[in-house]
C-alpha cells in the first residue's frame, strides 16, 4: 500500500529546507565580498583610505590642540603657511599657501632697519612678511552659507533654530570664501584669547611682540562684556589691533618678534599659525551649539585637501576630501634613492590621491593587527604583542620581515624617531653632580655599563639606535659615521660603533676613588638613587635591568618609585639622584634639544626643561651663540664643540633614539616616513582593485566544515526519517485491517 506524500510532509519540508539553507551558505562564500569584511558592501573597490584610531582627539581647535592624535586630523585639514617637504632630508621647509618661506629683516631697539650681517646684539626685533597665494578657498561650511541678499543665515541662532541639529551636517545650507591674510592675523590674536588656553601662549608671549599684554586686554573685554549680560560672549578680534601680528593688505600680513629667532619660521609649518574664519568664531559661539557639540574642537574649517565629515569619537571619524582644495603638485625631486624606492612615480601629479578615510575605533592591538593581516586596514605600526609575528631580527642585528608577511605582499618601513630617550644625573647632587674630576669619572663608568643595546634589544625589540650624543638622525648638527662616536663610551671598530668593555668602566671607578664600588676615604658601598615613575610589571622588569647594570660596577641601585606629581616637584626641587626622562622635536633644529642642557633652563630655580640642571660657562656661551645661527659649516663647527663638552661632561647617558617601524600592503604607495610633517595624508595612494582582490584571497571562507555539519545532520536525520516512516506505515496497516 502506498503512503499519501502528505503524511510526510513537515518532515520533508523541514529536511529540505535544511539541505537549501545550507546550499544557501555554501554558494554565498562564492559571493564578491568577504563573509568577514567590517565594511559595507557598497565601498568595495572605492578609493577609501581605512585607517584607526584609540582615543578621542580632545582639540580639534588650531589654537588648542598640542597632541599626536589630533594633529593625525588637523594637519590634513588646517594649512598654515609652511610646511615640510615630503621628501627631502634633513627636513626642509617649503612654502604651503606662503609664496615663498619668508626670510626676516631685522630692527633695532628704535625700529630703525638694519643692514644685512649685523650682529646678533644690535636686532631687536625680527619681522616676517608672509605673501599667501590668490585664489585658496575655504571648505564647504554653514558659517559662511549666506542668502539672496548676502546676509549669513546661520549667525543670529537660537535654541529654538537648533530644535532640529544634531550635528554639523543637519545644516542644509553651506557657502564659502577666498583665504586672505586677515585670517592668519586672527589666528595670532585667538593664542591670547582668555577661554581658549593655548599650550603655546606663554612661548609665543615672550616672542610676539604685543602679545602678553594683548591677553590683557581681552581679558579686561570679555569681562565688560559679561558684566554688560551679553550672551553669548564673543570678542570681535579685528577690533583690538596687536602691535605684533597686522595685516598688510588682502594677501599679506606681518608679523614681529623679539630679537633673533629664526626658529619662528619652523612655527610658520604647526597648525598653531594655520588660518581661522572670523565666520567659524561667530558661527560655533551661538547658545546651544557647545551642548551639541558643534564647536571649532569638533568641526574644523580649514583650506586643506580633507575635510572633517563624521565626528563619532565612539565609533568612527571620517575625513573626506575638500572640493573646493585648489590642488597641490607631488614633489618632483627628493634625495638619494627616492626614484629607486618609487617615492618619485607620482612626481607633478595633482593631489590628494585618496577620496575618503575612515577612522575606525579600535581599544585593543590585537584586532587593528588581525584586520591589517586581513587587509582591512591599509598601514599598521608594530606592536609588541605582534612583533614577533612580524619582525625577524638576524645574528648581526639586521631587521626585517618574516616570510609569512613578505609573501603577502606586506612591506617595512622604518625611520628613526626625531627623539631621544636619556638617563640624567642631578648635577646639583653632591656625589654624582657636579663638576669634580671624580664625580665626571663615576658618570662615564655608568654610562659605559648602561649597555643601551641591549635594553634596545630586551625592551624595543629592536626599535632603536644608541645615542651618541643629544641630537637625533635628521637634525642638523647630527654625525653620522666615525666621527660622529662618543670616544668616552665607544671605540670604533669594523663593525661601527662598539661599546667599551666593562673593565674600563671599572677601571674609571678605580680612578674615580671607588674600587670595587667601594668609597675610597670612607671604606662604605657606593649606594645611588633613581627616582622613578610606574611600578607595574614592565616597569618592575625595566628596573630590575637597570639594577643589573650598576650591579656590574658593584654600585647598589635604590630605585624610589613614586606618582608622577611627586617625581615632577623632586625635579623642580632639585632633590632627585638620577632620573630618566626624554624629548620629542617640536621642530628640526638642533637648538630644540641643545637647550634641554643649557644653565638658564635648569629644572631647579628656573623651572626650565633642563632636568639634570647642568650648567658649564663654555657650553652656555657656545649655545648663546649657536642658537640663532643659520645652519651651515659655522654652526656645526659650533655644535661639535658644544657636544664634546656634553660628553666629556656626562650629564646624560644619553640612551637612544627610538625608531619607528610601519607596515602597509602592496596597494599602498608613497610611504616614506616624515616625522616632522602632520599634513602627509595628501601624498598617500592607494590601488583599491588590487586590495579587493586581496582580501578576497585571504579571507575565503572555510566552508568544508559547513558540509560535514551538512552531513551530520542528514545522517541524524535520516534514521529519525526512516524509523518514523516505518512507525506510519505500521500505523496505517493497523488501522487498514
Amino acid at each position: 500500500m502506498h503512503v499519501p506524500y502528505k503524511r510526510l510532509g513537515g518532515l520533508g519540508r523541514v529536511l529540505g529546507g535544511l539541505v537549501w539553507a545550507l546550499a544557501g551558505l555554501l554558494l554565498g562564500g562564492c559571493g564578491d565580498q568577504p563573509w568577514n569584511s567590517p565594511y559595507p558592501p557598497k565601498q568595495a573597490g572605492k578609493n577609501i583610505l581605512y585607517s584607526s584610531f584609540s582615543a578621542r582627539p580632545k582639540h580639534l581647535d588650531p589654537a588648542q590642540s598640542y597632541s599626536s592624535n589630533e594633529v593625525v586630523f588637523t594637519g590634513q585639514i588646517y594649512e598654515p603657511p609652511l610646511q615640510y617637504h615630503f621628501l627631502r632630508r634633513p627636513y626642509e621647509l617649503e612654502a604651503l599657501t606662503a609664496t615663498r618661506v619668508p626670510e626676516p629683516y631685522y630692527l633695532d631697539a628704535k625700529g630703525r632697519r638694519l643692514e644685512a650681517g649685523a650682529p646678533d646684539d644690535a636686532i631687536a626685533f625680527s619681522v616676517y612678511d608672509i605673501e599667501i597665494r590668490p585664489g585658496i578657498r575655504y571648505q564647504p561650511h554653514p558659517a559662511f552659507a549666506r542668502d539672496g541678499q548676502g546676509r549669513f543665515v546661520y549667525h543670529a541662532l537660537d535654541e529654538d533654530d537648533l530644535e532640529d541639529i544634531d550635528t554639523l551636517s543637519d545644516f542644509p545650507l553651506t557657502g564659502s570664501r577666498e583665504l586672505v591674510a586677515a585670517d592668519y592675523v586672527y589666528e595670532i590674536k585667538r593664542l591670547a584669547h582668555p577661554h581658549l588656553h593655548s599650550p603655546i601662549f606663554g612661548l609665543m608671549a615672550d616672542y610676539i611682540v604685543g602679545l602678553k599684554a594683548y591677553a590683557t586686554t581681552l581679558r579686561q573685554a570679555w569681562d565688560e562684556q559679561e558684566k554688560q549680560g551679553a550672551r553669548p560672549v564673543v570678542l570681535k578680534l579685528s577690533d583690538f589691533p596687536l602691535q605684533g601680528a597686522r595685516v598688510l593688505d588682502r594677501y599679506r600680513y606681518r608679523v614681529t618678534v623679539r630679537g633673533k629667532y629664526p626658529q619662528f619660521r619652523y612655527w610658520l609649518a604647526m597648525p598653531f599659525f594655520a588660518p581661522v574664519p572670523w565666520e567659524a568664531d561667530v558661527f560655533y559661539s551661538q547658545p546651544g551649539m557647545k551642548e551639541r557639540n558643534i564647536t571649532l574642537d569638533w568641526y574644523p574649517v580649514g583650506t586643506g585637501p580633507y575635510m572633517l565629515t563624521v565626528n563619532n569619537p565612539n565609533r568612527q571619524m571620517v575625513l573626506e576630501r575638500n572640493p573646493n582644495f585648489r590642488g597641490e603638485r607631488y614633489p618632483d625631486a627628493g634625495e638619494a634613492g627616492d626614484r629607486e624606492a618609487g617615492f618619485l612615480d607620482d612626481a607633478g601629479r595633482e593631489m590628494p590621491f585618496i577620496d575618503k578615510v575612515i577612522y575606525s575605533l579600535e581599544k585593543e592591538a590585537i584586532p587593528t593587527w588581525n584586520k591589517f593581516l586581513q587587509g582591512y586596514y591599509d598601514a599598521s605600526g608594530v606592536s609588541s604583542d605582534s612583533f614577533d609575528q612580524a619582525i625577524q631580527v638576524g645574528s648581526s642585528g639586521s631587521i626585517s620581515l618574516t616570510p609569512e608577511l613578505r609573501e603577502r605582499g606586506i612591506h617595512l618601513n622604518t625611520a628613526v624617531a626625531t627623539s631621544i630617550y636619556y638617563m640624567g644625573f642631578n648635577m646639583l647632587d653632591p656625589v654624582v653632580g657636579g663638576d669634580s674630576e671624580r664625580a665626571r669619572l663615576l658618570r662615564r663608568a655608568i654610562s659605559i655599563a648602561m649597555d643601551y643595546e641591549e635594553f634596545i634589544s630586551i625592551f624595543a625589540n629592536g626599535r632603536g639606535i644608541p645615542a651618541q650624543g643629544p641630537l637625533p638622525p635628521g637634525i642638523f648638527g647630527h654625525r653620522e659615521g666615525r666621527e660622529g662616536v662618543n670616544p668616552y663610551i665607544y671605540t670604533w671598530g669594523a663593525r661601527g660603533p662598539q661599546r667599551k668593555p666593562i673593565e674600563e668602566a671599572r677601571r674609571l671607578m678605580a680612578k674615580a676613588g671607588y674600587p670595587d664600588g667601594r668609597d675610597i676615604e670612607t671604606g662604605k658601598p657606593l649606594v645611588l638613587y633613581l627616582d622613578a615613575t610606574g611600578g607595574g610589571p614592565d616597569d618592575s622588569a625595566r628596573q630590575n635591568w637597570i639594577r643589573k647594570q650598576f650591579a656590574k660596577l658593584d654600585i647598589q641601585l635604590q630605585i624610589r618609585n613614586t606618582d608622577y606629581n611627586r617625581f615632577q616637584d623632586k625635579m623642580l626641587k632639585g632633590t632627585a639622584q638620577i632620573f630618566q626622562w626624554g624629548w620629542n622635536a617640536d621642530y628640526p633644529d638642533p637648538e630644540n634639544f641643545l637647550f634641554l642642557l643649557y644653565g638658564k633652563n635648569a629644572k631647579f630655580r628656573h623651572n626650565g626643561e633642563n632636568a639634570a640642571n647642568y650648567s658649564n660657562p663654555e657650553y652656555d656661551r657656545l649655545f648663546e651663540q649657536m642658537k640663532n645661527m643659520e645652519n651651515g659649516p659655522r654652526r656645526q663647527q659650533i655644535i661639535d664643540r658644544m657636544i664634546d663638552i656634553l660628553r666629556r661632561d656626562a650629564p646624560w647617558v644619553f640612551g637612544f633614539h627610538p625608531k619607528q617601524f610601519v607596515l602597509y600592503h602592496d596597494w599602498y604607495y608613497n610611504a616614506k616616513p616624515n616625522l616632522m610633517a602632520n599634513n602627509t595624508l595628501k601624498y598617500k595612494r592607494l590601488d583599491p582593485l588590487l586590495r579587493e582582490q586581496k582580501r578576497r584571497e585571504w579571507n575565503r571562507p572555510i566552508v568544508w566544515p559547513l558540509g560535514l555539519m551538512a552531513l551530520l545532520l542528514v545522517a541524524m536525520i535520516v534514521p529519525a526519517v526512516v524509523a518514523y516512516r516505518r512507525h506510519e506505515n505500521r500505523r496505517m496497516l493497523v488501522e487498514a485491517d
